[in-house]
């Protein structure tokens, strides 16, 4: 099985990295198999991908997601005052202006940007401070999210909407009762081609065995 700790898990592709064992922030969390695929420069998404991420808001991300090329996350440091007739951030800039900070720590919180688990994200996509996307959403190429996605959502353009939904709400219950992202890896293993390619029927019976109370 593949080793979720290892940086390049394509050891001929180095521009392919989980992205578990690479971040180092305290306020970036993401989920096992996660991965960024980027030519350039991969081991850089902490700063190149996640931006203006001055805290104390979180990134979250889930378990097996895969993030294309220029996937970013833009974070609450990046939003301005708008309720003046200027939006330039002068306290920022130092000396006698940085007396007047206190016109940026005001500025609205959305919170925490959250994943869930199973989520493609598009080449190129961008997601806005706060936003949530729910598990087994997928978001199009080049698409803007300022919005929560629902799961198993099909979303895209600027700003994102919904272009369709991949299952119905009863099949979409039915997944996330089997949350199979929480499933044991061997038992995965077991299961790949039912994953990628059954139905929710067939994945309900290849579920592992409930432990009886």
């Amino acid at each position: 099985m593949p080793d979720p700790t290892v940086l390049h898990p394509m050891s001929d592709q180095p521009r392919v990295v989980l992205l578990k064992p690479l971040v180092t922030s305290p306020l970036i969390e993401v989920g096992e198999y996660s991965y960024y695929d980027d030519p350039d420069n991969p081991t850089a998404f902490e700063t190149r991908n996640v931006l203006y991420h001055y805290g104390p808001e979180r990134l979250v991300i889930g378990k097996f997601c895969a993030l294309a090329t220029g996937v970013r996350f833009i974070m609450n440091g990046a939003n301005h005052r708008m309720d003046g007739p200027s939006t330039f951030p002068f306290p920022t800039m130092g000396g006698l202006w940085a007396d007047h900070f206190d016109l940026l720590t005001s500025l609205p919180n959305r919170g925490d940007t959250v994943v869930g688990n199973d989520v493609w994200l598009g080449h190129g996509a961008t997601v806005m401070p706060g936003v949530r996307i729910g598990n087994g959403a997928i978001i199009a190429s080049g698409s803007v999210v300022t919005r929560d996605v629902a799961d198993y959502a099909v979303v895209g353009g600027n700003p994102a909407r919904l272009i369709r939904s991949r299952y119905s709400e009863e099949d979409i219950a039915r997944l996330l009762a089997l949350a199979w992202w929480d499933w044991p890896t061997d038992h995965i293993t077991q299961h790949l081609r039912t994953l990628m390619s059954g139905s929710v029927e067939e994945l309900e019976h290849a579920a592992p065995a409930r432990p009886q109370p």
